[in-house]
C-alpha cells in the first residue's frame, strides 16, 4: 500500500509537471505570433510580404551566349552535335532545356547557375 508522502510526491510532481508544460505551452505561443520578439513599446503592425520579382522584370537570359556555355561545360559531347544523346536530347537548341525543365540540374551544380538556367526556364520564349 502506498503511503500518504508517496502519494503527496507523486502529486507535487504531477502538478510541476502540469505549470512546466504550461509555461512551455505559452512560450512557444509567444515565439510563434513573434510576441517574444518585439520590443517593447511596439505596435503590431503588419509587415508587407516579399514579392519576387516577375521574370518581366528580370534582365533576360540568353541562351547561346548565358544557358548554352553552361552546357557545352558539363554536357559535352554526349548532348552536342556526334554525341550518343544528342538525337534524343539535343542540347544546343533552347526547346529541349524548356521541355526538360529542372531536369536538366542532374550534373549542373553550382547554384549560380542552376539559378541562371531557372530564370531562362520562367522566362517567355
Amino acid at each position: 500500500m502506498l503511503s500518504i508522502f508517496t502519494i503527496l510526491r507523486k502529486r507535487r510532481n504531477i502538478e510541476s509537471m502540469r505549470i512546466v508544460l504550461g509555461l512551455v505551452a505559452v512560450l512557444l505561443l509567444l515565439v510563434e505570433s513573434g510576441g517574444a520578439a518585439k520590443p517593447s513599446g511596439m505596435t503590431n503592425v503588419a509587415t508587407p510580404a516579399k514579392v519576387s520579382t516577375s521574370s518581366a522584370e528580370k534582365a533576360r537570359v540568353d541562351f547561346d551566349t548565358q544557358i548554352q556555355p553552361i552546357f557545352k561545360s558539363n554536357c559535352m559531347p554526349c548532348h552536342f552535335t556526334g554525341g550518343k544523346m544528342y538525337d534524343r536530347l539535343p542540347f544546343d537548341k533552347p526547346e529541349t532545356i524548356r521541355k526538360l525543365g529542372v531536369k536538366v540540374f542532374t550534373r549542373i551544380k553550382a547554384e549560380d547557375e542552376r539559378r541562371l538556367i531557372e530564370n531562362f526556364l520562367t522566362q517567355a520564349p
